[in-house]
């Protein structure tokens, strides 16, 4: 088998594997995705064919770099907000938004920003990023369990403010968002508590 139809083999399987996941987690594949996999590809096999050798290890290294960019600096900087090293991760939270993310990965950015604003108890930006997600949560771009997440995390926002009416309705919205979820659960147990 000839290198670069090897490459555009690889190519083809790795957006075909990355976009499937997608699709399982209910999220909508990203056109960006598609895109930057498809040019990152044809380089690839462009260079095999003038006789440049390409290492196909180092290529799918690349390509997978390159394409979850957004998603490994959100992972990082989630590292850093557990570890409360919030200024550190608002810098890579930051920086993941200026590399280009798709709708999804601009989501799950704001999600998980949002939740470590919520942990520094940074309350209205952290209500007001949530507000953002679960307004576009409709279009298609995020998965049930970014959805459930982003409910649950707001309605804990409005319940440290006191506003428990809000909290409420959130709490209830996790539950018909994804009710099998770990969310789910923990919104049964907020409300049984408010109950009481």
């Amino acid at each position: 088998m000839s290198l670069p139809f090897l490459l555009l083999l690889i190519g083809f399987l790795y957006a075909l594997l990355v976009g499937g996941l997608a699709l399982l987690r209910r999220e909508a594949i990203s056109t960006r995705f598609l895109l930057e996999s498809a040019a990152i590809t044809l380089i690839a096999g462009g260079l095999a064919i003038l006789g440049i050798r390409v290492n196909l290890v180092l290529f799918l290294i690349v390509l997978y770099l390159i394409t979850m960019r957004v998603r490994l600096l959100i992972d990082l900087a989630n590292v850093f907000a557990k570890q409360s090293r919030h200024n550190q991760a608002e810098r890579l939270y930051g920086l993941a938004s200026r590399l280009w993310p798709d709708m999804t990965s601009d989501l799950v950015l704001k999600i998980n920003r949002a939740t470590m604003l919520l942990e520094a108890n940074r309350l209205d930006e952290s209500i007001t990023l949530f507000k953002d997600v679960t307004k576009q949560a409709g279009q298609g771009y995020l998965g049930v369990k970014y959805e459930a997440a982003a409910h649950y995390n707001l309605g804990v926002a409005y319940r440290r403010k006191g506003m428990d009416g809000p909290a409420t309705v959130e709490f209830n919205l996790v539950l018909d968002t994804w009710p099998a979820s770990v969310y789910a659960r923990r919104a049964e147990s907020a409300l049984k508590k408010h109950r009481r």
